[in-house]
């Protein structure tokens, strides 16, 4: 029986194509993946990238992005995170068909959730005569800027928020219960701090969705200087006219979104090591 372990541990040694395979791979996907952000990088100079911030509609583009994504991710968090837990936690009838309805946002062409939400949210929508009565107009408006990056955004966060309230040991909620706490406050806090590493993951790709979102917003909320015009309709604004300009925006549009992926990064080694330290 240890000369079969041991021809096979040898042979499998002596194996060194998957060894290959594997490194090309993932050299192939770097390359592919990594080039074109490298690409817009090497094709912008400081000096632009400082001019194109220094413009007053590059800078009402990006103060505009992040009053209007921080905005939905505070809407996403506050609203989503029950949800989550309650999609988490409990079983219901009809709870797969929740499911999806609630990740359907996810797979849907850009051009079809502006659709959807002029149909649903327009002037001649289905809310459309509620919302002129209660003096709500959001198509090309900022305010529908918002509801553009809740809708698509929100699923980022749901899915990631449902799997780390998932994950967590249900015998800490019930010690909770047991020692007579309610369902709030084990709500608050029990459930929300262990799945808190995973909340914030959720609030990155939600808030990284949100700041690149470009075919809804243009659909419902128009692109308009100061209004609606959001960073991504400011670089195809410019794309035709001011190339190098429109990347100097992309290289600040992706210095943004990697900053945000790597401070989960970060804070997610920080509550591993925490967590392997107690």
């Amino acid at each position: 029986m240890d000369t079969i372990v041991s021809y096979r541990a040898r042979r499998g040694s002596r194996a060194p194509w998957f060894a290959v395979v594997l490194g090309v791979s993932i050299a192939l996907v770097l390359a592919f993946l990594v080039l074109p952000v490298l690409a817009i990088f090497v094709n912008t100079s400081p000096a632009q990238l400082v001019a194109s911030l220094g413009e007053s509609e590059s800078t009402e583009a990006l103060k505009l992005s992040l009053e209007t994504t921080m905005i939905a991710i505070a809407i996403i968090v506050i609203v989503g995170t029950p949800a989550a837990f309650l999609l988490a936690t409990k079983s219901f009838p009809g709870r797969s068909m929740v499911l999806t309805l609630v990740e359907l946002p996810l797979v849907l062409p850009p051009a079809v959730a502006g659709i959807g939400l002029l149909a649903a949210l327009g002037p001649h929508g289905l809310l459309g005569i509620a919302l002129r009565d209660a003096h709500i107009q959001l198509v090309l408006q900022t305010a529908g800027v918002v509801v553009v990056l809740v809708f698509v955004a929100s699923p980022f966060y749901l899915r990631q928020a449902q799997t780390a309230f998932e994950s967590i040991d249900r015998s800490y909620m019930d010690a909770s219960r047991t020692l007579g706490a309610g369902q709030a406050q084990t709500f608050v806090r029990v459930a929300i701090p262990l799945a808190r590493t995973g909340m914030i993951a959720g609030v990155a790709l939600a808030w990284g969705r949100a700041l690149g979102e470009f075919g809804a917003t243009l659909m419902f909320a128009g692109s308009f200087q100061g209004i609606t015009q959001t960073v991504p309709l400011a670089i195809y604004d410019r794309f035709a006219t001011d190339f190098p300009s429109a990347l100097a925006l992309s290289a600040v549009l992706v210095i943004v979104s990697a900053s945000l992926l790597l401070a989960v990064r970060l804070i997610s080694g920080a509550e591993a090591l925490s967590g392997a330290m107690r």
